[in-house]
């Protein structure tokens, strides 16, 4: 069954500003205008306005603002994914699979050889298969809730060439593989800390 006009309207409107936010043509701070967006995008106010509900939902907009997120609001979401990836490395060390063991060894390879694009796409799926590995679909349902506001640090860190971000990865792909899930664990909430020191950091430049 083809997808109703309004609701393709909503989805292309959707994807077309979360992208522009995603890849900087909407700064930080930026006011999304209805009427404008409307207009851009031939179509009515109501497919624009439920989109940016979507996105304040996601936390990529503030009251029609693109988000220009403070310290306590970095500190927030770091908090909700130490404690959650925290404990899908520990599940993944219990019980991720062989063949998945080896897809999160090629991300880290795939991280370490391309350009920033592919590396950001491998961090992404590293993350993803450790998360999928706590077989909770609560708690990867607000992990998946988080992931757009989650790119934009995981951009940051990338672009940024924050330091041993990738030995890190190697270093919980290696407790994942020996399953050791306290060690996992506690590698993974020291990988999410340093990522927030990092933007911390950045975010007082």
């Amino acid at each position: 069954m083809s997808k109703q006009p309004s609701q393709r309207a909503y989805l292309s409107s959707y994807e077309f500003i979360r992208d522009k936010i995603l890849n900087g043509e909407y700064p930080r701070g930026t006011k999304l205008v209805e009427e404008r967006l409307a207009e851009e995008l031939g179509v009515s106010r109501t497919p624009i306005r439920e989109s940016i509900r979507k996105l304040e939902q996601e936390g990529l907009i503030r009251q029609k603002r693109v988000v220009n997120p403070t310290a306590t609001d970095l500190s927030n979401i770091f908090q909700v994914r130490i404690l959650l990836e925290g404990y899908s490395a520990r599940c993944a060390a219990a019980f991720m699979d062989e063949a998945t063991v080896d897809k999160l060894q090629a991300s880290i390879t795939a991280a370490r050889l391309g350009p920033d694009e592919e590396t950001m796409r491998a961090n992404e799926e590293f993350h993803n298969l450790i998360i999928q590995s706590s077989k909770n679909p609560q708690m990867i349902d607000i992990i998946d809730r988080m992931q757009s506001i989650i790119y934009l640090f995981r951009k940051t860190v990338v672009i940024y060439k924050r330091p041993f971000l990738l030995d890190e990865h190697q270093e919980i792909h290696d407790a994942i593989r020996a399953h050791d899930g306290d060690l996992a664990e506690r590698l993974m909430q020291d990988h999410l800390r340093a990522d927030l020191e990092f933007s911390l950091h950045l975010l007082k430049q």
